[in-house]
């Protein structure tokens, strides 16, 4: 081999980066010992940017295009080097390519709960996961913070350093934020959106990064708080007593035997001990003559009223009625009523631990 072969090959004349791959990041260029030749081309493609290293300490950067490596164009490293008098010989020096390209389809997710103050239902453990697109943006924090003096980052090893710190400052904005859970499961890429303002200028000055699409497919929470609301949203029905009895009759028709259908079927006994109760209203407001007296011996008078027992007042007060009373009359528990009477929906007037009902109370509670 001539002597000018020889020194060819210890120089790098040409300086370039072809990427054949989808999925590298940041390239060592492998000079392989070899000097840097004073006037070298170093070219640099569209979606690229060339970052020079000399002793540990970043050096100059070169963004898309064609550059001759001479004094004029390196001033960083010249000032590192401490050429004074300029280049004039060749020169070693790290070269890293970093792709700028856009990345998308990148997953992340919780590998924990997250707690959340809400104000709805108090702290909730929620985990969530999604995808996101990210781009370089400062090539020196990128190479520093992230991918170090790999020679070939690619980006697996990407999502695996970033997910658990792209979950924190999601974690952090979302707390910040201080979204409602309800919002945040109906409006995923409304949410998405609007955190890219919070999420953004703190992945660009900790990992030189901008994540142009941010996209939360799942936020999901533990089943005692999915089942208060489902609660919550079944009670947006009910208004009043009257339609609390309406829906609570309707969920009997479906669910029957379940144990749930002991409940309704108290609600649709009230419903029906109303009509009845209605009724004997009506029966009650007729003008009333007074039975002829039975001769001695004879059997006591039977009330019409089938399976009904004549309310029992106190003397001097039959205008007022206990609880008993009012159950008895409306064909339902006692039980009922009282929580009826506590709610308010029925009037009545409590002395000690005894409640009292007038019968014009009641004719207005039928009729509501």
């Amino acid at each position: 081999m001539s002597l000018i072969n020889y020194l060819k090959t210890q120089f790098l004349e040409i300086i370039e980066w072809q990427d054949d791959s989808r999925d590298t990041i940041s390239f060592h260029y492998p000079d392989k010992d070899n000097e840097i030749k004073n006037g070298a081309q170093l070219i640099v493609r569209e979606s690229q940017t060339a970052q020079f290293m000399y002793l540990g300490q970043f050096g100059d950067t070169f963004v898309p295009g064609k550059h001759t490596l001479v004094t004029e164009n390196i001033p960083i490293l010249a000032t590192l080097k401490g050429w004074n008098y300029g280049l004039h010989s060749p020169f070693k020096a790290d070269v890293y390519f970093v792709n700028t390209r856009l990345f998308t389809g990148n997953k992340w997710g919780t590998a924990n709960p997250i707690m959340m103050r809400d104000p709805d239902f108090g702290v909730v453990r929620a985990r969530a996961y999604g995808t996101y697109d990210f781009h370089v943006t400062d090539v020196k924090t990128f190479l520093r913070e992230v991918a170090g003096t790999d020679d070939h980052f690619r980006l697996e090893e990407f999502s695996d350093t970033m997910r658990s710190r792209i979950v924190s400052v999601f974690t952090e904005a979302l707390t910040t934020a201080k979204v409602p859970v309800l919002d945040v499961a109906s409006r995923y890429t409304e949410l998405g959106a609007a955190l890219l303002p919070a999420i953004n200028p703190v992945v660009a000055a900790k990992y030189g990064i901008e994540i142009s699409s941010f996209i939360l497919e799942n936020v999901s929470v533990p089943p005692e708080v999915e089942q208060a609301i489902d609660r919550r949203s079944s009670m947006g029905a009910v208004g009043n007593l009257n339609d609390y009895v309406k829906f609570q009759m309707a969920q009997s028709m479906t669910e029957g035997g379940s144990p749930a259908g002991s409940m309704a079927g108290t609600a649709a006994g009230l419903g029906a001990g109303l009509t009845m109760g209605q009724q004997m209203m009506a029966a009650m407001n007729q003008p009333q003559t007074t039975p002829p007296a039975a001769p001695p011996g004879a059997a006591p008078p039977v009330i019409p009223v089938t399976g009904i027992t004549p309310p029992s007042s106190p003397p001097g007060s039959a205008d007022l009625m206990t609880s008993a009373d009012v159950a008895r009359t409306l064909g339902v528990s006692e039980a009922d009523v009282l929580a009826t009477l506590e709610k308010g929906d029925l009037k009545g007037k409590k002395i000690g631990s005894m409640w009292r009902v007038t019968k014009s109370a009641l004719d207005e509670f039928l009729k509501s």
